[in-house]
């Protein structure tokens, strides 16, 4: 049985990691769904600026929108939202089978309001509006400005991506923004299943640590630092507060694992995806990975959820030196910074493009 086959059937979603207009005219996303289980795709500005500078599949589009008056801002949500209602359309069946629990696309909202709640929440509410699909979820990284935007978006109903995710402690902060806007849907008498997954990034962690972690511990920290969440995650299920949600109709908040292509070349390329097999959780693959997990022969083994044995990989790394909230925040600011340059690219393409 191939990874990607074993990884559907222990009943982790593996969704794609990259969306183009080329993937979708080609029949290349739809053979992905058939052939390696895919049931859902994500988009950021890093993915859009590569998709718009790599194709002139755009271009046409682009010009036709900056002649009606569009801003650049508005031509890029427009050309994403129209690969992602496309997308979303293929991903329909999996979402109606699933009762909506899987079976979705992700746009995010600008990183440039990475720490403006109230915009950011306004935004979020515009863009899935636009988008007409039910199975759009709107990414919002999960920064501590953020987590008051996410409580409010979910109360208004509209499907969230917690993006920007580094460690347990953010993790545990965003899955409690999303239960608060839960619960305010419940004393409101609103429908209480609102569709939300929290994205863990998981390949940023070994590189930015390996200059402070002896060689033996080189490699171990996106694992252990996934680990430790989908214990944190099956707990915060498992407590009464989430039980009588749960009896309500509403549904858990997904973990999902982010960025789990390997960036050191000498390291397996599904280290991180047969590493964090997970039932009910999800995986964005990139698809150089998950094109090696649909050639790899392989049986997917679950994680455990025993806090013990997870802690116990986090001890060693933290005796050998590793701070883990420092080091996530400080990830997760130079994960905004780095979608802020992205974004500030991909307008300025957008631009060119509109002149040329």
């Amino acid at each position: 049985m191939t990874l990607t086959r074993s990884l559907a059937a222990l009943g982790q979603s593996l969704w794609l990691d990259n969306i183009t207009r080329p993937l979708l005219d080609s029949g290349t996303l739809a053979r992905y769904i058939v052939d390696l289980d895919v049931t859902g795709l994500t988009s950021n500005p890093t993915i859009y600026d590569k998709a718009i500078g790599s194709t002139d599949a755009y271009d046409a589009q682009i010009a036709a929108a900056a002649a009606a008056g569009a801003t650049p801002d508005d031509i890029f949500f427009e050309l994403a939202l129209d690969d992602l209602r496309r997308a979303a359309d293929l991903f329909r069946p999996v979402y109606d089978r699933t009762g909506g629990i899987d079976g979705f696309v992700s746009l995010e909202v600008s990183p440039t309001l990475a720490y403006d709640a109230a915009v950011t929440a306004s935004e979020a509410k515009r863009l899935w509006a636009l988008g007409g699909r039910p199975n759009l979820l709107i990414k919002i990284p999960g920064t501590p400005e953020g987590l008051g935007a996410i409580e409010e978006v979910i109360f208004a109903g509209v499907p969230v991506n917690v993006t920007l995710l580094f460690s347990s402690a953010q993790y545990v902060a965003c899955f409690e923004a999303y239960t608060r806007g839960i619960e305010r849907r419940v004393d409101a008498g609103l429908p209480v299943y609102v569709p939300s997954v929290a994205s863990l990034f998981i390949s940023r962690w070994d590189p930015f640590v390996a200059a402070t972690l002896p060689a033996d511990l080189q490699g171990q920290t996106g694992l252990a630092v996934g680990r430790e969440a989908y214990v944190q995650y099956r707990r915060l299920v498992a407590e009464p507060r989430w039980q009588r949600l749960i009896a309500a109709g509403a549904h858990p908040q997904r973990l999902l694992f982010a960025s789990t292509g390997t960036k050191d070349p000498s390291a397996p390329v599904t280290l991180y995806v047969a590493g964090l097999a997970a039932p009910d959780t999800v995986d964005t693959v990139p698809e150089e990975t998950l094109l090696a997990a649909g050639r790899e022969e392989a049986d997917a083994v679950a994680l455990s959820a025993d806090a013990a044995s997870s802690t116990a990989n986090l001890a060693r790394l933290i005796g050998a030196g590793l701070d883990v909230d420092a080091a996530a925040l400080a990830l997760q600011q130079k994960g905004a910074e780095a979608f802020v340059a992205s974004w500030t690219s991909l307008i300025g393409r957008i631009e060119a493009k509109a002149k040329a």
